[in-house]
């Protein structure tokens, strides 16, 4: 377990409460990882926490962009998950992967934003053409749509 999550969770223990200034002292890389380490103890609501901390200091890195969208999608929170993916592929650009792209298409799903969804879907697509998963996406999207699926 990471040395933050170990203080993180000392703390909690004690009663007493972490702040921003405490975390500031942490890189991105080292916050994701106590964030992991969280979730794997089953800390959600300390991770949780921990990531809107790191999303306060670090509002543009890719590290906590990605593992806070990844917080959003396990508590169901689709609007925020979709704002974080937005920003991962914005950031991301055409180094996007096939997981960043599945995720953002099944954030909008979940928010049921399908026309966005079938974009997102449509737009994947053009990068990884033959990808299962972004294939299984579109369907799903199409589907909720009535559209036709995509020919396998």
């Amino acid at each position: 377990m990471s040395t933050l999550a170990q203080e993180l969770i000392s703390q909690s223990a004690a009663g007493r409460f972490f702040n921003t200034k405490q975390i500031s002292k942490f890189t991105p890389a080292e916050i994701r990882v106590a964030i992991q380490s969280l979730v794997a103890e089953d800390r959600t609501e300390l991770a949780y926490a921990l990531g809107e901390a790191g999303l306060a200091l670090y509002p543009v890195n890719e590290d906590i962009l990605v593992i806070t969208s990844l917080l959003s999608v396990m508590r169901e929170d689709w609007s925020h998950a979709v704002d974080l993916l937005t920003q991962l592929m914005e950031m991301q650009g055409n180094q996007a992967t096939v997981f960043t792209h599945a995720m953002l298409i099944r954030a909008l799903r979940c928010d049921l934003e399908l026309a966005a969804a079938l974009e997102a879907a449509r737009v994947a697509l053009t990068h990884f053409p033959d990808h299962p998963e972004l294939l299984k996406e579109y369907d799903a999207v199409s589907g909720a749509l009535g559209l036709r699926a995509v020919e396998q």
